[in-house]
């Protein structure tokens, strides 16, 4: 697991904003389960947490507004998930078209991360390069090792990468303190 937080104060700042009003705006049943300082993270400890790659539910939609769910690999950089795919699978194809998605990372009975947002693409299929690509890409090399596959081969040529922007997210953390001493 890596131990590098990406995360600026800025960054930390806002994403601590987004999980207060997050957590404002939720039902009432949500707050009595996830209590900030009893069974929640701060968005400090969360980027401590969220680190290396972490396995994803990734939840999109058909044309027809049917939900499906399938898994990923993710990796939390800068306040956002980032995963990737096969660009001829279903879900990018539907991230293409409808780019509304949610995402879930548990672990357990211990952590519950929960996303809601909209996926921008960080590495598209035409070869134009997002300006952040470099860092997410530098990144996955030392996640994943440039041996583990052939970054320049036809298979890395049919994979696209998402960002996902958050505009809901919840933690819940059953017990922060374990969780903390694990990061």
């Amino acid at each position: 697991m890596l131990s590098d937080v990406y995360e600026t104060d800025g960054e930390i700042h806002d994403l601590q904003n987004l999980l207060d009003a997050s957590l404002a705006r939720s039902t009432t049943h949500l707050r009595s389960i996830i209590t900030p300082g009893e069974r929640s993270l701060t968005a400090e400890q969360a980027v401590s947490v969220l680190t290396g790659m972490c396995v994803l539910v990734l939840s999109t939609v058909t044309a027809k507004g049917e939900p499906r769910v399938s898994a990923v690999d993710g990796h939390f950089l800068h306040g956002r998930w980032v995963f990737g795919t096969a660009r001829s699978a279903a879900k990018a194809k539907h991230l293409r078209v409808r780019p509304a998605a949610s995402v879930a990372h548990v672990r357990g009975e211990e952590l519950g991360v929960f996303v809601h947002g909209e996926v921008e693409t960080v590495h598209p299929a035409d070869g134009t390069e997002h300006p952040d690509w470099p860092e997410i890409h530098d990144h996955l090399l030392d996640c994943y090792g440039d041996s583990s596959s052939d970054w320049s081969s036809d298979w890395w040529s049919d994979v696209v990468y998402f960002r996902l922007r958050p505009t809901w997210m919840a933690v819940y953390a059953n017990t922060p303190e374990k969780l903390l001493k694990q990061a």
